[in-house]
């Protein structure tokens, strides 16, 4: 394995294990997505590009969009005053 890999690897841990321990649902997704797009580089080292294409259009594209929609359905997230989005903590 090259350097890069084993980096990529070990980045894809350290995701799957901030995306478990994280409290804060958004930042769940967006975890969730830094996976994804890491998961399909590594389709693209090992060389199966249709995977990869897969793997970002589905797991980093569709899945993050349809998780930010339901998080604003269920009002997980609320627009405070000043515009910013923030978790409500109910």
């Amino acid at each position: 394995m090259t350097v890069f890999t084993c980096i990529l690897m070990g980045f894809l841990i350290v995701c799957a294990v901030a995306a478990s321990l994280s409290k804060n649902l958004l930042n769940t997704i967006l975890i969730f997505m830094s996976y994804s797009l890491v998961m399909s580089v590594i389709w693209i080292l090992l060389e199966s590009p249709d995977l990869a294409i897969t793997e970002a259009a589905v797991g980093a594209g569709v899945t993050t969009v349809l998780f930010l929609v339901t998080l604003k359905k269920i009002h997980a997230i609320i627009k405070k005053d000043d515009g910013r989005e923030e978790k409500d903590d109910e």
